[in-house]
C-alpha cells in the first residue's frame, strides 16, 4: 500500500537532496480596503492595511520542497539590488542553500506586485527583464552549479521564461546532469521544447502542451496523448506528465499512458499548484518511488493546496491524511 511505503520512508528519517534551478522572483502583496473611486480616474482607492513579500517562481518550488522535508540547493539569477538581498535572506533563514544564486547588475530582481482589495486582485505590476544572461555570466553559472548537480538526488529546472534558460545553458545543465546519472524534471515555459532535449520528465499543463506541440487545442484524452507524443519525439524525454485541471494528471511515455483522476473535492485557488506538483514528484522520486507513485502523491498534494488561498504548500503528513480519508 502506497501510504504505508510513505510512512516507512518517513520513519527512516532520510532527507533527499534536491537541486532547484530556475527563474527567481518576489511575490509582493499590497492588501487593503477599496470602498470608493478616485476623483482623478475611474479606479478604486485602496487604503493599505498590510503588505508582505514571499519567494516566487523557482523559489516557491524550493519552499514546497522544504515543507515536504527535503534538503534544498537553489540556483538562479537575481538583480544586484536590495530586493535580491531581501529574497536571499528570506530563503537562507528558511534553510535553503542559496550558494547557487548569481547576481546580474544588468537586470532588476523580478518582482510581481499584486494590489488586493480583500481577496480580489485589482491590478498586478511586474518589474522584470527577461533577456538571456550575458555569455560570461552563463558560463560562470554553469561552472558553479556543477558541484551541486554532483550532490543532488534529483534536479528540477523551473522555467518561468524570465531569461535564465537560454537553449545553450539549458542543454548544458541537462547534459551535465545526464553525465552524472541524475534525473532532470522540467517545469516548462515557452514554445521551444527542443532546449529540454534529454530531460527525464517534462511537466506541462494542457495549454502549454498544445502550444508547444503546435496544435490548435487539446480537448480529449486522445488529443493529449497525440500532442505528448510530438514532444516525446522532439526531446527524447522518458515521460511527459500533463496536468489536466479537473481531469487529473496524465503520465505518457513512448509506449504507455496512464490517467490519474483528480483528487480535489473543492477548488479555492490554483495559484502555485504546478510548483507543488513538480516539487512533490521530485521529492518522492528522490526517495525511490517510481513515477506513477510519485505522480499519485503529487495529485494528492495538489488537491490540498488548491483548497487554500495563494501559493500554499503542504507536508507529507497532510498528504498521508488526504490519502487516508478518501
Amino acid at each position: 500500500m502506497l501510504s504505508q511505503k510513505v510512512r516507512e520512508k518517513q520513519q527512516a528519517g532520510l532527507k533527499p537532496n534536491i537541486l532547484v534551478i530556475g527563474d527567481l522572483m518576489i511575490d509582493h502583496y499590497i492588501i487593503g480596503d477599496a470602498n470608493r473611486l478616485s476623483p482623478e480616474a475611474p479606479v478604486p482607492i485602496v487604503n493599505v492595511n498590510r503588505e508582505f513579500i514571499t519567494p516566487g517562481g523557482a523559489a516557491n518550488v524550493a519552499q514546497n520542497l522544504l515543507a515536504l522535508g527535503a534538503e534544498i540547493t537553489l540556483g538562479g539569477v537575481t538583480g544586484d539590488d536590495a530586493d535580491a538581498v531581501r529574497l536571499t535572506e528570506v530563503l537562507e533563514n528558511e534553510g535553503v542553500n542559496a550558494q547557487g544564486i548569481f547576481k546580474d547588475s544588468s537586470r532588476p530582481t523580478t518582482i510581481k506586485t499584486r494590489v488586493m482589495a480583500g481577496s480580489h486582485q485589482l491590478v498586478r505590476v511586474d518589474r522584470e527583464v527577461a533577456t538571456p544572461l550575458p555569455s560570461h555570466l552563463q558560463q560562470s553559472f554553469i561552472d558553479n552549479i556543477k558541484q551541486y548537480i554532483a550532490k543532488a538526488d534529483v534536479i528540477i529546472l523551473s522555467d518561468y521564461n524570465k531569461g535564465l534558460f537560454s537553449p545553450d545553458l539549458t542543454q548544458q545543465l541537462i547534459d551535465e546532469a545526464n553525465a552524472q546519472g541524475k534525473k532532470v524534471i522540467i517545469d516548462p515555459k515557452g514554445l521551444n521544447y527542443l532546449k529540454y532535449k534529454g530531460a527525464y520528465i517534462i511537466k506541462p499543463n494542457r495549454k502549454e502542451l498544445a502550444e508547444a506541440a503546435k496544435v490548435e487545442k487539446i480537448g480529449s484524452i486522445e488529443e493529449v496523448q497525440q500532442a505528448a507524443q510530438i514532444i516525446l519525439k522532439q526531446t527524447g524525454a522518458e515521460y511527459i506528465v500533463v496536468t489536466l485541471s479537473e481531469q487529473g494528471m496524465a503520465i505518457i511515455s513512448p509506449l504507455a499512458y496512464k490517467l490519474l483522476p483528480v483528487k480535489a473535492t473543492s477548488v479555492f485557488d490554483v495559484t502555485g499548484a504546478g510548483d507543488t506538483v513538480i516539487a512533490t514528484m521530485a521529492y518522492f522520486m528522490a526517495q525511490g518511488f517510481n513515477i506513477e507513485e510519485a505522480c499519485e502523491l503529487a495529485n494528492h498534494a495538489a488537491a490540498i493546496v488548491i483548497r487554500q488561498p495563494g501559493s500554499a504548500v503542504t507536508t507529507v503528513n497532510e498528504i498521508l491524511h488526504d490519502m487516508e480519508i478518501r
